[in-house]
């Protein structure tokens, strides 16, 4: 549990200094940004992002097994 909790720390903490870079100097664009630049130029990719995470949320946060299948027992 700490492992993933130093992980999550230490991604929240990436993602703060590159945006701070981003905003302060310019060099390359923020996250809001390039998402909006990859979404522009191919705009399917909003749908395979909302499948995967649709499906990750399913997977993790949905809990219910219907009658008759392996884990209803």
């Amino acid at each position: 549990m700490i492992v993933w909790a130093l992980w999550l720390g230490l991604a929240i903490l990436s993602f703060a200094a590159l945006e701070t870079v981003a905003f302060r100097t310019g060099r390359w664009p923020s996250l809001s940004l390039a998402t909006w630049r990859v979404f522009q130029a191919f705009p399917l990719i909003a749908v395979v992002f909302g499948m995967v995470f649709g499906a990750l949320a399913v997977h993790f946060f949905w809990h219910w097994c219907p009658p008759g299948s392996m884990s209803a027992g």
